[in-house]
Formats: C-alpha cells, structure tokens, sequence
C-alpha cells in the first residue's frame, strides 16, 4: 500500500505506536504518519517525492525505500 504524506505539525502518534510525525531522511520535512501506518508501508515525502519505507511505528521510523526491478512478468 502507498499513502501520499504531506508536511505539517501534528501531536505525537497514538499510546499503541500507530501514526505520529517523523522526518523525511532525504530533505528532513516533518511528515505526518497515519495512525494506522504499518511496517513495510511505502509512504512519498509531499515536499521532495522520495519514496520511504515504514520500519519501525513505535516511534515512526523511516528509511528510503528499496528500487524495485522491473521483472517483466518473469
């Protein structure tokens, strides 16, 4: 699943972990998660477009997404 992100101030996530704001790790705008983001989720930074992984909720943590050949139906 992939979500848009856009940048802005929210309070923190949730007590369970969901959701909560973190920082693009390739421009640092704050982004605000959903509270019902889950590890593996791919989410775009709204200010530079880099494509981020969730791999952590508690606290959100995030990582530039892996590049995904191609596999042409193979």
């Amino acid at each position: 699943a992939r979500i848009g992100i856009t940048g802005g101030q929210h309070d923190e996530g949730d007590a369970d972990g969901g959701g909560g704001v973190t920082e693009c790790v390739e421009c640092g705008a704050a982004l605000d998660l959903a509270d019902d983001v889950e590890v593996g989720e791919i989410v775009d930074c709204g200010t530079c477009g880099t494509e981020l992984e969730v791999v952590d909720t508690a606290p959100p943590v995030l990582e530039r997404a892996p590049d995904l050949a191609e596999d042409w139906g193979e």
